[in-house]
């Protein structure tokens, strides 16, 4: 039990360092486009990516409402 604790904490850790990472390399590609495609792209995929967990727990509470009420 405390093994796995301390696996998680570190995972836990580390992912903020690899995102931070790949952020400066994101907006080095941004400022380097002209055209402004790729920034398009990218700010697409982010409100994708953003909308998922909320389509999932919107799905979840719809789900125990009606398990609730019926």
């Amino acid at each position: 039990m405390k093994t796995r604790f301390l696996i998680i904490l570190l995972i836990a850790f580390m992912v903020p360092t690899l995102s931070e990472a790949q952020c400066a390399m994101c907006r080095a590609v941004v400022e380097s486009e002209s055209d402004g495609k790729t920034a398009e792209a990218i700010n697409n995929g982010i409100v994708y990516l953003m909308a998922v967990p909320y389509v999932l727990v919107a799905g979840l509470f719809y789900f125990i409402y009606h398990k609730m009420r019926g």
